[in-house]
C-alpha cells in the first residue's frame, strides 16, 4: 500500500487540478457582482440518507481557495446524515466561498455514495471473518478521493496502483507463460530490482489454485469467479498457507454466502463504478 505521505500528495493534486479545471482565469461570475471584500456565510445541506464522506477533504479544499475561510464541522466524516442534517458552516470572503463550492459539493456527494454503499456491504458482512475491498475500477483522476471513501465507509483498500503490489491476473499469466513461470519471472523481477512487494495470484479454477500452492511467498490468491462449492474447496485446499480473496460478479445477494465459505477477503469493483451521487448543497446564510 502507498504511505500516507504518498495518499496525501495525491489528495493535493486533486485539489490543484481541479481548481484549475474549474476555475481558469477567475471565476467572473463572482468576480462580477461580488465586491472583494464581501463577507459571507454558507451551510452544507444534507439532502438524502447517507454516510457522510468529504468533510475533510472540503476542509482542505476551503484552506487551500483562501487560508482565512473558517469551518464550524458538525458532522464528521462516517456519520450518519439525514434528509435536513447541516454537515457544518463555512465563513469567510463569499468569492472564495464561490470558488470551492463545487469541487467541495462534486467530491463530497460522490465520497458519501461510496462510503454508504461500503458501509452497507460491510453490514452484510457482520459475524464473518471476512472483510470488503475496493478495486483499481476508480474514476481517472480522483482514485485517492474514491478509495478515502471506502475507508470512511468502513471497507479497506486493496492495491493503490500498479506500482504497490504485484498482482499476476488472467492476462499476466497467459502472456507470462503459465502461472509458475509467472510467479518465477516475478520473483527474479523483484530481487532484481530490490523491491519489496506482496504478491497476489489469481486463480480460475482449482487446478490453479493447486499450481499456486506448489510456489511459497505468494501473499494472496484471487478466487475468480469461482462458484460458491468452488470457493468452499478452495478455501480448505488453502488452508493458513495464504490468505483468500474472492471477486467477480459478487453483489448484496450473494456476498454474505460467499463471506461463509471462509475468505478473507471480498473485492467488488461496485463500491465504487457503481454508485449514485448523494444529493448535498451549500446554501448561503
Amino acid at each position: 500500500m502507498i504511505s500516507e505521505e504518498q495518499f496525501q500528495k495525491e489528495i493535493s493534486l486533486i485539489i490543484e487540478n481541479a481548481i484549475r479545471e474549474d476555475v481558469g482565469d477567475g471565476d467572473h461570475s463572482s468576480l462580477a457582482c461580488i465586491p472583494s471584500g464581501a463577507m459571507g456565510k454558507a451551510k452544507l445541506l444534507v439532502k438524502d440518507k447517507c454516510i457522510l464522506a468529504g468533510v475533510e477533504f472540503a476542509r482542505r479544499t476551503f484552506n487551500h481557495v483562501d487560508k482565512d475561510l473558517k469551518m464550524e464541522i458538525l458532522l464528521n466524516d462516517g456519520t450518519p446524515g439525514n434528509f435536513g442534517d447541516v454537515a457544518f458552516y463555512v465563513e469567510g470572503r463569499s468569492q472564495s466561498i464561490l470558488k470551492a463550492e463545487r469541487l467541495v459539493l462534486n467530491a463530497m456527494q460522490r465520497m458519501s455514495a461510496i462510503a454508504t454503499k461500503t458501509n452497507y456491504f460491510v453490514s452484510l458482512l457482520e459475524g464473518t471473518k471476512t472483510k470488503i475491498l475496493d478495486t483499481r475500477k476508480t474514476t481517472p483522476g480522483i482514485r485517492a478521493l474514491e478509495k478515502w471513501a471506502v475507508k470512511i465507509g468502513g471497507g479497506e483498500n486493496h492495491r493503490f496502483a500498479l506500482y504497490d503490489m504485484i498482482m499476476l491476473k488472467d492476462n499476466h499469466i497467459d502472456f507470462a507463460g503459465g502461472i509458475t513461470q509467472a510467479i518465477k519471472k516475478t520473483k527474479r523481477y523483484l530481487k532484481k530490482s530490490d523491491k519489496d512487494l506482496k504478491i497476489i495470484v489469481e486463480a480460475r479454477n482449482l487446478g490453479e489454485v493447486e499450481e499456486i500452492l506448489q510456489s511459497e511467498g505468494i501473499f494472496r490468491i484471487l478466487l475468480d469467479n469461482f462458484s460458491l462449492e468452488d470457493t468452499r474447496k478452495a478455501v480448505k485446499r488453502i488452508g493458513n498457507q495464504c490468505l483468500t480473496e474472492s471477486s467477480g460478479g459478487i453483489n448484496e445477494n450473494t456476498i454474505r454466502k460467499y463471506a461463509e465459505c471462509g475468505v478473507d477477503y471480498i473485492s467488488s469493483g461496485a463500491l465504487t463504478h457503481s454508485v449514485f451521487n448523494k444529493d448535498l448543497s451549500l446554501k448561503a446564510i
